[in-house]
């Protein structure tokens, strides 16, 4: 059966659009070289950074500013609250409409963000998921802050050692959302996984950011103190009432929760969020590496990127 000619000039014409993704850790400089890109092709910036969905993380998720903001048009950005559940698999349904939307007007968007599953749910897809109870999300949370890391990860080895070998075991997050699978279901996390990419109507070309590594942490060290100067600590002291959502299980407020549990010192807090931060961006460059689909600059290469993506 032949597809309809109108079909096909449809597809045709998407093949000539293209999503440029601009990835990295955090503190690397994808806000500013988005904005660079965006202004270049007189286009938009589709957010695919997960802890910026939040209106009420505006200090410790390092959310574009009001300026920067105001510069070039964003999309996703601090449109959620806190206290709203938000998957990868629902941001894969709601970020395909928009792209597509914005693909009407323009030949290329940019996508930024330092979300590898977030991302990947856009360029390769995301199997859909059950959905979770949020008695069984506030259960694993409480378990993790009960027992620590070390507990999730006997938990997920013992019940699915298949998706245990595939992950990072060092991010609570991945953990807790494998086990919240399987408390809701009694199945598996893997069996929910096909590994089926999605084929996209649209070009994707992947700007990977990379600097030296000492630099990149003395520049999150520097971006820390920078958040307490600006107001952290009193910007998660007014989120204590929401501190069991999954969306503040993230480095940077999970740190001073303890501080304002009387676990530790403010100085040992902010230290540990110096820490975990480096230890996020370290992870955040081995799941980047694993993709061989994307080209690596120095974020000071303006010039050298817009050559690349043609």
């Amino acid at each position: 059966m032949e597809m309809p000619l109108k079909i096909l000039t449809n597809l045709t014409i998407m093949k000539t659009k293209t999503l440029i993704v601009v990835l990295g850790p955090t503190a690397i400089g994808k806000t500013s070289l988005s904005i660079q890109l965006a202004k270049q092709y007189n286009t938009e910036i589709v957010s695919a950074d997960s802890r910026q969905f939040y209106k009420e993380l505006l200090i410790g998720a390092a959310p574009p500013s009001a300026k920067e903001l105001s510069e070039v048009k964003h999309h996703f950005i601090q449109h959620l609250s806190v206290s709203e559940d938000y998957n990868v698999g629902k941001f894969e349904e709601d970020a395909i409409l928009k792209i597509e939307d914005l693909f009407r007007k323009n030949d290329k968007i940019i996508m930024t963000g330092g979300s590898g599953l977030y991302i990947d749910a856009i360029c390769k897809g995301f199997d859909k998921m059950p959905e979770i109870p949020s008695e069984i999300r506030e259960k694993v949370i409480s378990l993790y802050k009960k027992n620590g890391i070390e507990f999730l990860q006997e938990e997920l080895k013992e019940k699915d050692s298949i998706y245990f070998n595939e992950i990072d075991t060092k991010n609570p997050q991945r953990l807790m959302r494998a086990l919240e699978i399987i408390y809701s279901t009694n199945k598996t996390f893997s069996s929910f996984r096909k590994k089926e990419k999605k084929k996209r109507s649209f070009n994707i070309v992947k700007i990977g950011l990379e600097i030296d590594r000492e630099l990149l942490y003395n520049r999150i060290n520097n971006r820390v103190d920078i958040m307490m100067e600006n107001g952290l600590e009193k910007e998660v002291k007014s989120l204590i009432p929401y501190q069991n959502k999954n969306a503040l299980q993230t480095v940077g407020y999970k740190e001073l929760f303890e501080y304002f549990g009387e676990n530790c010192s403010l100085e040992q807090s902010i230290e540990m969020i110096k820490q975990n931060t480096r230890r996020f961006a370290k992870r955040q460059i081995t799941w980047f590496k694993k993709d061989s689909s994307t080209t690596y600059f120095s974020p000071n290469n303006k010039d050298e990127i817009i050559r690349f993506i043609g």
